[in-house]
């Protein structure tokens, strides 16, 4: 079975964030929803494991850094949920490229 990208991403980040159950049809914009006020706990309370979980994902110092420093405050937790989701789905495509070859 072949489970959409979005999907295997979600599942990806389902252990790291404690997520309930991923439903198999699930849009990008949904996750990062689910994603951004768990994120934005984490900025408040647990910034530590959040920078953990960044590495983990191996979303990148630089663009870590560039989030964390050029974000507006409001859409700071968005645009970090936007770029671990986005690079869950990278990962997803290389497996599966790799894996097909």
């Amino acid at each position: 079975m072949n489970l959409p990208l979005i999907t295997e991403a979600a599942h990806s980040l389902q252990k790291d964030f404690a997520l309930p159950a991923i439903a198999e049809a699930f849009s990008e914009e949904e996750l990062v929803s689910l994603l951004t006020p768990l994120i934005k706990t984490m900025l408040d309370r647990d910034f530590e494991k959040l920078l953990q979980i960044c590495y983990r994902v191996d979303l990148g110092e630089e663009k870590l850094k560039t989030i964390l420093h050029k974000s507006d405050t409001e859409t700071l937790a968005s645009d970090l949920a936007r770029a671990l989701v986005a690079r869950q789905i990278l990962k997803a495509e290389i497996r599966r490229k790799y894996s097909e070859s």
